[in-house]
C-alpha cells in the first residue's frame, strides 16, 4: 500500500544546525527523532542558489537550467505546463493533496477545489485561499510580511489581525500559541530587539492552522514551508559561530544579544516537529519528510547600519518617465522590486536603467526576467554615505527617485549565505532508520522519490535530471 507523506520544507537549514541542536537539547523531540530517520545530505545542482530557485528545483525534479525561475513575478504558465510542481502531478493523478506556504504556489490552480486545502505563499499578490475561511489568516500574513521584510514593523495591521483573533479558534489557533503570543508582545516592552522574533510567530501561527487542516481533512500529501530559521541564520550566524570569521566587525554586546537567535527559532521548529511526529506515529500510514533544498554556511561579519531600498516604486517610475498605465509591480521579497512592464515599454526600460548609477557604488543592480518583466535589487547597497544618484549623469538625490537609505535595527548583515549542500530526512515510525550513515543524493531526486512512495510514476524527465545530476 502507498505511503503517505507530511513534507516539512525547513528552508536552507544544514546539518551543522540540526546537529548542534540536539546536542545542546538532547531531550528535544529532534533528538529523538533523529536516531530513527532515515538521513541524506542532499546537493542543489542549480546554477544561482536562491530559495525561489531551488524550491521550484525540488518540488519539480529538475534545475534551473530547464525550469528557468529566477526570481518571484515571473509568468509560470508555461513552465508549469512543462514541469508542473510536486502537488500539481499529484492531484493529477488523483492523490489527495494539501499545500500550505510552499513558495511559487500563487495563483491559486484553476482546480483548486481538488485540493484538500490550498494557502499561497507569503509572496502571493493576494489573500485567495481554498477553502476561503484560510484567507482571514493569509490576508494578515501578507500585510505582515509586507511591513516585516529586512526591519520588523513594530506596529499590527488592526484589521487584519482583528479578524485572525476573532476567528482564532475556528482557524485552528491554540490557545497555547495566543499566551506565547501575549508574552512575547510584552517582551517587546522590556526588550524592543525581540521583535525580531516576529517573523517566527507568523510561522508558529500558520503552523496551528496548517495542523487543523491536516487532521481534519487528512491527505495522502501535504506541504507546509518555513523561512524562520533560515532568516535567523542569514542575519545571526556570526553571533552563533563567532570562531568562524577570520576578520569580526561585532561587538561583544552585539553577540551577547542576539547568540541564541537560531537556537530560539529551532526551538520553535522543534515543537513543530513534535506534533507532526505524534500525528504520523497516531496515523500509522502517513511518513514525515524534512527537507531544506540547500544549506547555509558563514560568509562575513560586517555590521550593517544602512540598506538602500527602492522605497517609492511611483516616483522612480515618474521620474525615468513612465506612466501608471505603463507598469505594474509585483510580489517579492525586498529589499528586491519587481515590475511588470505594459504599452510595449519594456526596452525603454531597460534603456533607463542603464543609464541609473548609485552614488559610488556604480550601476544600478537589476535583471530582466522576461515576458516584459525586471527585478530592480538595491539591497547588496549596504552602508551608503552619499544619497544620491546619477542618472545620465545627472546628480538625483535619494528621494527624488524614491530611494532610501534605511537605518537596520540589529545591524545584522548576512553573515551566513546559501550552500548546495541540504538535508532530507525521513521518518517512519514503521521502519525506523538502522544507522547514522548520511546517503548523498541530488535535491532532484527527492520529487520522484515523492512520488514513488505515494505509488505514483515520476515523470521521465525526473528520473533524466536526477540521473544526469549524480553522473550516473
Amino acid at each position: 500500500m502507498p505511503n503517505k507523506v507530511v513534507l516539512f520544507e525547513l528552508n536552507e537549514v544544514p546539518w551543522r544546525v540540526l546537529e548542534d541542536f540536539v546536542d545542546a537539547y538532547p531531550h528535544s523531540c529532534l533528538a529523538r527523532l533523529l536516531p530513527q530517520m532515515h538521513p541524506y545530505e542532499t546537493h542543489a545542482e542549480d546554477s544561482s542558489l536562491s530559495p525561489w530557485i531551488t524550491w521550484p528545483s525540488l518540488h519539480r525534479g529538475v534545475s534551473d537550467e530547464h525550469h528557468t525561475i529566477t526570481d518571484f513575478g515571473q509568468d509560470l504558465s508555461e513552465i508549469n505546463a512543462a514541469y508542473p510542481s510536486i502537488w500539481e502531478l499529484l492531484v493529477d493523478a488523483g492523490v489527495p493533496t494539501g499545500v500550505f506556504g510552499a513558495l511559487h504556489s500563487y495563483p491559486l490552480p484553476k482546480n483548486v477545489g481538488d485540493y484538500r486545502f490550498y494557502v499561497p505563499d507569503v509572496f502571493a499578490a493576494g489573500s485567495e485561499c481554498f477553502p476561503r475561511g484560510l484567507e482571514r489568516f493569509q490576508a494578515f500574513n501578507l500585510a505582515m510580511s509586507r511591513a516585516s521584510a529586512r526591519n520588523v514593523s513594530a506596529g499590527l495591521p488592526r484589521k487584519a489581525a482583528a479578524s485572525l483573533v476573532a476567528n482564532a479558534s475556528g482557524l485552528g489557533i491554540t490557545p497555547a500559541t495566543l499566551v506565547d503570543l501575549g508574552r512575547h508582545l510584552l517582551d517587546e516592552r522590556r526588550a524592543p530587539w525581540t521583535k525580531v522574533r516576529r517573523r517566527t510567530y507568523q510561522v508558529v501561527l500558520a503552523f496551528d492552522i496548517f495542523m487543523r487542516q491536516l487532521e481534519c481533512t487528512r491527505p495522502a500529501f501535504a506541504t507546509f514551508f518555513t523561512n524562520h530559521v533560515a532568516s535567523s541564520m542569514h542575519r545571526f550566524w556570526a553571533a552563533r559561530y563567532p570562531g568562524d570569521y577570520q576578520t569580526f566587525g561585532y561587538s561583544d554586546a552585539w553577540v551577547g544579544t542576539y547568540r541564541h537567535e537560531i537556537t530560539w527559532t529551532m526551538a520553535k521548529c522543534d515543537r513543530m516537529l513534535s506534533r507532526l511526529a505524534a500525528f504520523v506515529e497516531r496515523l500509522h500510514d502517513y511518513q514525515l519528510w524534512v527537507a531544506t533544498s540547500m544549506g547555509q554556511a558563514a560568509t562575513e561579519a560586517s555590521a550593517v547600519q544602512t540598506q538602500v531600498y527602492l522605497r517609492d516604486v511611483g516616483a522612480f517610475m515618474r521620474r525615468l518617465g513612465f506612466g501608471p498605465s505603463d507598469w505594474e509591480i509585483r510580489p517579492a521579497m525586498l529589499p528586491r522590486v519587481i515590475v511588470a512592464m505594459r504599452n510595449g515599454k519594456a526596452e525603454s526600460f531597460k534603456e533607463r536603467l542603464r543609464g541609473i548609477h548609485i552614488a559610488d557604488r556604480g550601476p544600478l543592480p537589476w535583471k530582466a526576467l522576461g515576458h516584459n518583466v525586471f527585478r530592480i535589487h538595491p539591497g547588496a547597497l549596504q552602508n551608503v554615505r552619499d544619497e544620491f544618484c546619477l542618472v545620465d549623469d545627472r546628480r538625483i538625490p535619494f528621494v527624488d527617485l524614491g530611494f532610501a537609505n534605511v537605518e537596520i535595527q540589529d545591524s545584522a548583515g548576512q553573515s551566513a549565505y546559501h550552500i548546495p549542500q541540504g538535508v532530507l530526512l525521513i521518518y517512519d515510525p514503521r521502519h525506523p532508520a538502522g544507522t547514522a550513515n548520511k546517503v548523498q543524493i541530488s535535491t532532484l531526486d527527492v520529487a520522484p522519490m515523492i512520488c514513488s512512495a505515494l505509488g505514483v510514476d515520476p515523470p521521465k524527465y525526473m528520473q533524466q535530471a536526477a540521473l544526469a545530476a549524480t553522473g550516473t
